[in-house]
C-alpha cells in the first residue's frame, strides 16, 4: 500500500443491513481513536447511520449529502475540505461521502465520477480517511466499473483490497466530453461592454420560472462570474444561452478558454486572499455544474431548481 496518509476507499455494500453495519464500524472506529468524523450521505442512508449510532451520533457531523453535495463541484471544497481543513495539527480525519446513489440522474453523474476522481488530487499528502459507499445492487455495472477507476482501495462484506482498475485520470478526461444541444435556447454574445445583457437574460427567465429573489441574485452572480472569467481568461468574449430542461433553468456560457487546472473551482478560498474565485462561487450556488474545456473553448453549463431543496 502507498505510504500516502490518505485513504480513500469504496464500500461495495449490499443493503441495508451491510451498510450500517460497514459504515457505524468505520465510525466508531474513528470516534474509538478521538479522529473528527463527519458523515454526508444520502437522506435516507443519513437516517440509517444515526439510528444505528445512537448516542453516539452526536459526535459525528451528519450531513444529507442530497442537500450539501446536490452540485458534485460543491462537494469538495463546502462539504470534506470544510471539515478536515477545520481540523489541522497532524492528527487524522475520518469522512464517509456518498455522491453516487441510485437516485442520481444521467445529467449529474459525469460530473459525480468526476468528482470522486478528483477527491484524490485534492487530498494527496492530507491524514484523511474518506469512505465512499456504493449501492452495487441499484446501481449499474459501469458506475461500479469506474468507483473501481476512482478509488484505490476497494471493500465489500469479504474484505478489502486494491484496485487494479485504479485510474482516476481516465474518469476525468472521459466525461470531459461535448454536452448534448439543447432544442431551442434563447442567446446573448457579450464581452466587456455588455456583460449586464448576459446577466439580465439569466434573471429574467429566472423570474419567469418563480425562483425568489434571493436565487434569483445567486442566478445572476453565477451568470456574473463565468462571464467576468469569459472576459479575463477566454479571450474577452463569450456567449450565454438560456432554456429550460427537466423543470430546471439552464444557462451555459461559452468562451476561447481552456481550463488546464483540474480542481479549478473546487479549492476552498480564504476570503482574506486575493485572487480569482469565480468558478468556485458558480460551484456553491449551483444546483449542478457540467464542464467541457479542451483547447480554444470551455463550456461551463450550470443548472437551477426552482423547487425548494426542502
Amino acid at each position: 500500500m502507498s505510504a500516502d496518509p490518505f485513504v480513500h476507499p469504496a464500500l461495495f455494500y449490499r443493503g441495508d443491513r451491510h451498510y450500517t453495519a460497514a459504515t457505524t464500524a468505520f465510525i466508531r472506529a474513528g470516534l474509538a481513536a478521538g479522529e473528527p468524523v463527519a458523515v454526508a450521505v444520502p437522506a435516507r442512508n443519513l437516517a440509517l447511520i444515526e439510528k444505528e449510532l445512537g448516542a453516539d451520533a452526536g459526535d459525528v457531523l451528519l450531513l444529507d449529502m442530497g442537500k450539501a453535495g446536490r452540485n458534485p463541484g460543491r462537494i469538495i471544497p463546502a462539504v470534506l475540505r470544510d471539515f478536515a481543513d477545520r481540523h489541522p495539527g497532524g492528527g487524522h480525519v475520518r469522512i464517509i461521502g456518498e455522491p453516487i446513489w441510485p437516485d442520481r440522474t444521467a445529467t449529474e453523474y459525469p460530473a459525480c465520477a468526476q468528482h470522486e476522481a478528483l477527491i484524490n488530487l485534492s487530498f494527496a499528502g492530507q491524514a484523511v480517511t474518506i469512505l465512499c459507499p456504493y449501492d452495487v445492487e441499484n446501481l449499474t455495472s459501469e458506475v461500479v466499473l469506474e468507483a473501481a477507476r476512482t478509488h484505490p482501495v476497494l471493500q465489500d462484506d469479504s474484505g478489502e483490497w486494491a484496485s487494479d482498475d485504479y485510474a482516476p485520470e481516465l474518469v476525468i478526461d472521459g466525461h470531459n466530453r461535448a454536452l448534448d444541444e439543447p432544442a431551442e435556447f434563447t442567446s446573448v454574445r457579450f464581452d466587456n461592454t455588455n456583460l449586464s445583457a448576459a446577466r439580465g437574460l439569466a434573471a429574467r427567465e429566472a423570474a419567469a420560472m418563480g425562483f425568489d429573489h434571493d436565487r434569483i441574485d445567486d442566478i445572476r452572480l453565477a451568470v456574473a462570474e463565468l462571464g467576468a472569467n469569459s472576459l479575463d481568461h477566454g479571450g474577452g468574449s463569450g456567449t450565454v444561452r438560456v432554456w429550460r430542461a427537466d423543470g430546471l433553468l439552464v444557462c451555459e456560457v461559452t468562451d476561447k478558454g481552456h481550463i488546464t487546472d483540474p480542481l479549478a473551482g473546487r479549492r476552498p478560498v480564504d476570503p482574506r486572499e486575493a485572487g480569482s474565485r469565480g468558478l468556485l462561487i458558480v460551484n456553491l450556488l449551483s444546483d449542478l455544474v457540467r464542464v467541457h474545456t479542451r483547447p480554444g473553448g470551455t463550456t461551463i453549463r450550470i443548472y437551477f431548481d426552482p423547487r425548494p431543496s426542502g
